[in-house]
């Protein structure tokens, strides 16, 4: 087994566990507070990372606005939703609906970007991708927490802000070092987050931060964040887009798994079929695409 393999099969590991780290995490953390926090320190990691390497930061006006920008939309309104969205439903369930955000990148590459525009083949994956949607929600319906519905809306609409996004910088701000890029979206990101926590949930140190809260905050800061997407530009640089967009499927099963295993969350029938028309629907659609939107 190559290095390059090790490489994609942790990093898919990673982003599959953070889903559970997430939900442990809101345990006693509320989500707004605890999503800031995450990135605020992932963040801090990040700018350490950047010194180290001695990168030259952007001096146009324009980048620094596109960075602010994404990262308000990315780090900040996209997972702001899905952190509140994971609060009312299930880890495997927050994994699957997330992963149609490469769909969604689809849509929007199509009005945004003229090299990309839709193909049959990326049309039926995107139709197989919404009709395991539906079913997904068909379940959603059914379930007696009041907030299950909107929780699963949250997480789509999060992965629709992180797909515009993606498709903005794809335009705009190729010539960006991507870990430049991650890092500057972070910083802007975490600031309304802990401000909307701080306004909303109440100080953070005001919350009490059990060992398990703290276990879960340094995991998804420096593991499922900084080291993340650390290993994603290395791997970028070795296959390409569209094989590391595959991490996002395994990644999703991963997720899965570990919420049925380490949680004992329900797995239905609508769950997993839809779950298998989701991640089927991206893995037709990345045939036609020349990028994998992850």
């Amino acid at each position: 087994m190559g290095r390059t393999t090790l490489v994609w099969l942790l990093l898919g590991t990673v982003w599959g566990s953070t889903w559970l780290f997430i939900k442990l995490g809101l345990r006693d953390i509320p989500p707004f507070t605890l999503a800031g926090v995450r990135f605020l320190v992932a963040s801090l990691a990040m700018w350490g990372y950047l010194m180290l390497r001695r990168v030259s930061l952007p001096r146009a006006l324009r980048d620094w606005v596109l960075i602010i920008g994404t990262g308000l939309l990315t780090f900040g309104l996209d997972y702001g939703l899905v952190f509140w969205g994971e609060n009312h439903i299930s880890v495997g369930l927050t994994s699957i609906l997330f992963s149609t955000m490469p769909l969604f990148v689809l849509l929007f590459a199509h009005r945004l970007i003229p090299s990309e525009r839709m193909t049959w083949s990326k049309t039926l994956g995107i139709l197989v991708g919404i009709g395991g949607v539906t079913l997904v929600f068909s379940n959603q319906l059914k379930l007696t927490g009041g907030l299950a519905l909107w929780g699963a809306a949250a997480v789509l609409g999060g992965a629709a802000c992180a797909a515009l996004s993606n498709v903005l910088i794809r335009r705009f701000g190729a010539h960006i070092d991507p870990a430049v890029l991650t890092t500057g979206q972070m910083t802007a990101g975490f600031v309304p987050l802990v401000a909307i926590g701080w306004l909303w949930e109440g100080s953070p140190l005001g919350f009490t931060w059990t060992p398990m809260a703290w276990a879960s905050l340094l995991y998804m800061a420096l593991i499922g964040s900084a080291l993340a997407f650390v290993l994603l530009y290395w791997l970028l640089h070795r296959i390409g887009a569209v094989r590391s967009g595959l991490i996002i499927p395994f990644s999703t099963i991963v997720a899965v798994l570990l919420g049925v295993a380490v949680l004992g969350e329900a797995f239905t029938w609508r769950t997993a079929v839809g779950g298998v028309l989701v991640i089927g629907g991206l893995l037709v659609a990345s045939r036609g695409s020349s990028s994998s939107g992850a």
